[in-house]
């Protein structure tokens, strides 16, 4: 049960002796203190009724705005339509629907909770997001464009220049949107996401489905905020007929048999960088399209009686797969360098802090930065026009299997969580009814 005072705080006294009052929410050992704008001398205040004496000036109108203000607190707190919340959370609700915290600042603790959490990938792509919509808000139209974006592309730089020599921190980043000021909620209305759209489209380059994504990081922190009461709901910019997010489902292209073969025949320096990757990518094909950021973290100790039990990063999914034979002959190539590796079957995660996940994630990013650049490579040898990314050996074990496989069995591969996510991907590969249909009407 909350505990709903008001009190006199003494450490804020004023050089004149005057004290502010107010409200004191507590409840299971959490204060939290909202200001009520009066003041009053200690000897005018009667604090085991928390109500003004009659030694005051102006006892009986002082008296009759506190029960005002009790009463607001109270009806907020147990009002039965709302959900139960906590004394920060009310206190956050009575400072009205400006609130104090700007949209920045509730971003970036969002940031750093998915941070302190160990998610580095989440946080990273959402920081990006931050900068992404600072740089919106400082954009001079009258600069011309050409200008704008070299000048947006050369801060990104800097940016990671000093990140790169250890001058500037995701910390650090995190910091800086924290104590910016610059952005209220209830200045995102539909008219700022529209402009936002064009200027991530003209200025920054991106796809829809990356712009959509911005928005949905913006809706959940609207969600966050709202249930805060840091805004009121009425600002909020995706309700009813205001903002669509629209999520187009892409086409999702992945390599035939024969391009496969392709990259199979290929031969490279041992121990060179673009062995390391074509033997990686592979591995990840065999393996019904194991994402490559948790290849580089497969541990000899992951296989056992000629099984890879794999756990998904990305959502802790648990599997065991035979190891196919055109995996087993690869793996074969690394079974001697075991304690070189540090107990990993690749030598991207060697010498890497183990008991430091952000170590973990780093060394990680940047071996995958290293196969798609090298994949590049490797498309150009195979006369492949598609593009070779580390992502594509899931979309081709997708496309080479296609109608084959019970849609079940493929949910279990892919380690989907619900039935319709594996429809839903495999509808991109599967065209027989689509190419049947057409030749029915074409070829009469």
């Amino acid at each position: 049960m909350a505990s709903i005072k008001i009190v006199l705080r003494k450490n804020m006294m004023k050089k004149d002796g005057s004290i502010p009052l107010a409200i004191r929410i507590s409840e299971n050992y959490k204060t939290n203190y909202k200001w009520i704008g009066q003041y009053v001398f200690e000897k005018d205040w009667d604090k085991v009724t928390g109500k003004a004496k009659r030694t005051h000036p102006n006892h009986k109108k002082l008296n009759n705005f506190l029960m005002k203000k009790l009463i607001e607190v109270n009806d907020l707190y147990f009002d039965s339509k709302d959900e139960r919340i906590t004394p920060k959370q009310a206190k956050q609700k009575l400072k009205g629907p400006g609130g104090s915290k700007s949209f920045f600042t509730v971003a970036a603790e969002r940031v750093k909770s998915k941070y302190d959490r160990g998610t580095f990938s989440v946080a990273k792509s959402e920081l990006s997001i931050l900068y992404n919509i600072e740089e919106f808000l400082i954009l001079k139209s009258t600069l011309p464009k050409s200008d704008s974006i070299e000048a947006i592309k050369q801060r990104r730089k800097d940016r990671i220049s000093r990140a790169m020599k250890s001058e500037y921190s995701f910390i650090d980043g995190i910091t800086h949107f924290k104590t910016n000021k610059t952005l209220k909620f209830r200045d995102i209305d539909q008219a700022f996401l529209e402009r936002y759209k064009t200027f991530c489209s003209a200025y920054l380059n991106q796809k829809t489905r990356t712009i959509s994504n911005q928005l949905i990081f913006i809706r959940t922190l609207f969600n966050i905020a709202i249930k805060e009461g840091t805004v009121a709901s009425k600002f909020y910019p995706f309700a009813g007929e205001k903002e669509k997010i629209k999520i187009g489902s892409g086409n999702k292209i992945g390599l035939t048999t024969n391009e496969i073969e392709r990259i199979e025949s290929l031969h490279f320096q041992p121990q060179s960088s673009i062995w390391h990757t074509h033997n990686v990518w592979l591995i990840a094909f065999y393996f019904a399209g194991i994402r490559i950021s948790d290849i580089v973290k497969l541990r000899w100790s992951d296989f056992k009686d000629n099984r890879l039990y794999y756990v998904m990063n990305k959502n802790e999914k648990a599997l065991s797969l035979k190891i196919p034979d055109k995996a087993n002959i690869i793996l074969s190539f690394y079974r001697n360098n075991q304690k070189e590796n540090d107990g990993y079957v690749f030598p991207f995660l060697k010498g890497a802090n183990n008991k430091n996940a952000e170590d973990i994630f780093i060394k990680t990013r940047n071996a995958t930065k290293l196969f798609n650049k090298y994949l590049k490579r490797i498309a150009i040898e195979c006369d492949i026009d598609k593009n070779l990314s580390n992502h594509i050996a899931r979309h081709s074990f997708g496309n080479i299997a296609g109608d084959k496989i019970h849609p079940l069995m493929l949910q279990k591969l892919y380690r989907h969580s619900d039935l319709k996510t594996t429809l839903n991907y495999q509808a991109n590969f599967i065209n027989r009814d689509a190419d049947d249909a057409l030749d029915s009407v074409i070829n009469f």
